[in-house]
């Protein structure tokens, strides 16, 4: 597994200032997760550890190494599943398989067995247009899981799911994550979804997006959101963000 590290990174497209001194480690392993306001940079971060951008200044590292392109050992996970609608399930999730140059016999089995870990066992060959919105997204996750990367990236996967189903999905994503021991970092603007699943959350301010706490927690699984503590993390954030009081 990786070791991410973040190593005083700014990042300014043109004159604007997008992100600021930001500084983090995530460990090999680790469940992290960064909620901040819309436009402070959370999702510029998780593309920079994917590859896909490069800091202005400082450095972002997998395992003491510069990140300077995509790596397959670390994937990025979208809100919107990009799915093939002409192309099944199956031959969804095999793609980058297909790519590789893995055999027919052996993508079969490897799909076949992911499809499993999330769900799908017996939709294989269904369309995208033929799934719910939630299958989708597990096609989605199961595509990821399929190339066996060490950092799974998720940039608020569940954003666009309705609420019943968001829930079911994060408590798939914590199975998923603690069979596998893989390290993740999950971007969302959902303050719940963050203190449900991260051990380690960070807290980033409006733009120019900088870290302005850093909470952990050792709660036991499956978390109560109603218990003490959920709800003092829950307010920690909320205050930091300045948001107010969470009734309940």
């Amino acid at each position: 597994m990786q070791t991410i590290r973040i190593d005083k990174v700014n990042k300014r497209f043109g004159q604007l200032d997008v992100l600021s001194d930001i500084d983090f480690t995530i460990e090999k392993g680790e469940f992290a997760a960064i909620v901040g306001p819309s436009g402070c940079g959370k999702s510029t971060v998780l593309r920079m550890i994917a590859g896909l951008e490069t800091p202005s200044g400082g450095q972002v590292l997998a395992n003491g190494e510069p990140i300077r392109k995509p790596d397959p050992q670390r994937v990025l996970i979208f809100q919107e599943h990009a799915l093939y609608p002409w192309r099944t399930v199956e031959d969804n999730v095999g793609f980058g398989l297909e790519l590789a140059g893995v055999p027919p016999k052996e993508r079969r089995y490897r799909v076949d067995e992911v499809l499993e870990k999330v769900g799908l066992s017996g939709f294989q060959k269904y369309f995208p247009a033929q799934l719910s919105g939630g299958m989708k997204q597990r096609a989605s996750i199961a595509r990821a899981l399929v190339m066996n990367p060490e950092v799974l990236l998720l940039d608020e996967p569940y954003g666009a799911l309705d609420a019943i189903t968001r829930l079911t999905m994060q408590n798939e994503l914590i199975k998923l994550w603690r069979g596998t021991g893989k390290t993740v970092l999950l971007i969302t603007h959902d303050i719940d979804e963050a203190v449900y699943l991260a051990d380690t959350i960070y807290v980033m301010s409006p733009r120019p997006g900088r870290i302005i706490k850093k909470l952990q927690t050792d709660m036991p699984r499956p978390r109560n959101r109603n218990s003490a503590e959920f709800v003092r993390l829950r307010q920690e954030i909320m205050d930091s963000l300045d948001i107010g009081t969470y009734n309940i």
